[in-house]
């Protein structure tokens, strides 16, 4: 005989158990902002996080700790309340049966009044003590339940602040601050061993393992095409044809003047059709003669390699206005998209500030901007996308600059040099002057040079514009919130284009 077991929700069920790709998605978002995955995952347990698609937040243990004292304090309001109510009945029943003055009534106000640390304390005052109002003994000895349960709540919040999760009672925490909470500490206590189980996460000093950069540059990619899929842009136009690829399951018409690229199972499936319509009946005749008519041409793409620097600003004032986690998400988006949908094409992110240096995929989830380094060394981050295409090259090298500021550091020789602007809403003369020698140098070299500003101060959209005019590559200037959509416009023109 079948039968079925029911027991109240403890906060274990599959339901509310932790989901890893959501927490990881969590994960990266605050690593968007410069965290490196353990300050992340210390912020989400400390101050909480939302969860996109749940119409949930999960509560941080700040906020559970103090939702949970404001409620035990609350409670010991209460039971202080609940016993003064009932020694007030205790006291005047006392007074009708003995008087004022009693040892029985003395020994009851020795008791109320007994210095105590808190509720607690005057409540156990009472524990050998026999009421006189009947009454008042039942609400006494309802009061001690009460108790009991205050006490195991205090310890829970002991545990809490001490980060014992285990041991706290999920059906105790449901009980004091409801469903919600208790779902936040299931979250708050299996995240990282969730992440760790699902691959995501390594254990011990925890860094994310390619599994989780794969997805979070996948997520970052999703998040800029969301904004690209209203206008459908191509797939790397470019009006100089490069390799060739067919599509077999297209072909067209013969025109004058084409390459002879027949696709032959059509064309002479034509020549076919063509003569059993001219003499129905009639065997085809062998060798089989074609006409112009016959050709069917095999369509092809015509698709270009290309070599991409994305020069990310690192400097300090990239922490504004959420200008920095808006470039490092394309970045992200981009080395994933070059992985997946172009990988034999080259990109690299190259990180400038004071200095500039190459960024390697792995690191690109975790890195910041450049704390207190206010200094921006365009000139070097050319430099370096130089070496890479020298290392990579291809017909079409471009560099992506996403930048909030005109340079103010610049090598002469091997000497490196900084340099505030001059005066305000000026120039840094010796650093642009430096820059621009670069700028030129790799125009002659066929770099293509697309710049996104990320704020039009005058300066600098004075040196951008003194950039473009050299390169002739193009000059943007957005908001953060729209970067991802240039950006990926940009990159996808210019390596593929359908002949048509």
């Amino acid at each position: 005989m079948k039968s079925s077991v029911y027991s109240r929700w403890d906060g274990s069920q599959d339901e509310f158990r932790v989901d890893a790709e959501r927490a990881l998605d969590a994960l990266s978002n605050l690593m968007m902002e410069g965290l490196d995955a353990q300050s992340a995952l210390e912020w989400m347990r400390q101050h909480g996080f939302e969860l996109a698609g749940l119409d949930m937040r999960v509560m941080g243990l700040d906020e559970l700790l103090r939702e949970m004292n404001e409620a035990l304090e609350a409670a010991r309001e209460d039971l202080a309340q609940r016993l003064e109510e009932l020694l007030d009945q205790e006291q005047e029943t006392l007074r009708e049966q003995h008087g004022f003055e009693s040892a029985r009534m003395n020994d009851f106000k020795r008791r109320r009044h007994a210095d105590t640390r808190d509720v607690g304390e005057a409540i156990d005052q009472f524990r050998d003590y026999s009421f006189a109002n009947e009454e008042a003994g039942g609400a006494y000895r309802e009061l001690l339940e009460a108790l009991e349960r205050l006490r195991a709540q205090e310890q829970m919040a002991r545990d809490l602040a001490e980060g014992n999760l285990q041991e706290i009672s999920l059906e105790q925490l449901r009980d004091l601050l409801g469903d919600d909470a208790a779902r936040s500490l299931i979250w708050i206590r299996d995240l990282e061993s969730t992440l760790e189980r699902a691959g995501y996460l390594r254990g011990g000093d925890p860094q994310l393992t390619p599994r989780a950069i794969r997805r979070i540059g996948a997520q970052a990619l999703a998040e800029v095409y969301a904004a690209l899929r209203r206008d459908r842009p191509g797939a790397h136009e470019n009006d100089t044809r490069g390799a060739a690829l067919p599509r077999p399951d297209e072909t067209r018409p013969f025109e004058f003047g084409d390459p002879l690229d027949l696709d032959v199972v059509r064309t002479l499936t034509s020549a076919v059709k063509r003569h059993a319509r001219a003499a129905p009946g009639r065997p085809v005749p062998l060798p089989l003669p074609l006409d112009v008519e016959d050709f069917a041409l095999r369509e092809r793409d015509y698709t270009t390699q290309t070599t991409t620097v994305l020069l990310l600003d690192m400097s300090w004032s990239m922490s504004w206005a959420g200008r920095f986690p808006a470039a490092k998400r394309v970045a992200l988006a981009l080395d994933h998209l070059v992985r997946t949908r172009f990988p034999r094409d080259h990109f690299f992110v190259v990180g400038f500030s004071t200095r500039a240096r190459e960024l390697r995929p792995t690191e690109l989830p975790e890195v910041s901007w450049d704390m207190g380094d206010p200094f921006t060394n365009l000139q070097e981050g050319l430099m370096i996308a130089e070496r890479l295409f020298a290392k990579h090259p291809s017909a079409s090298p471009q560099v992506l600059v996403v930048t909030d500021g005109q340079p103010t550091a610049y090598y002469a020789g091997k000497e490196l040099h900084v340099e505030w602007p001059m005066g305000f809403g000026g120039v840094s003369p010796h650093a642009v002057a430096e820059t621009m020698k670069q700028v030129r140098r790799i125009t002659r070299q066929g770099v293509t040079i697309n710049t996104f500003m990320l704020d039009d101060s005058p300066e600098l959209v004075g040196f951008v514009e003194r950039m473009t005019q050299v390169n002739r590559g193009r000059a943007f200037f957005t908001s953060p919130e729209a970067l991802g959509s240039f950006l990926m416009v940009d990159y996808l023109r210019g390596s593929r284009k359908r002949r048509r």
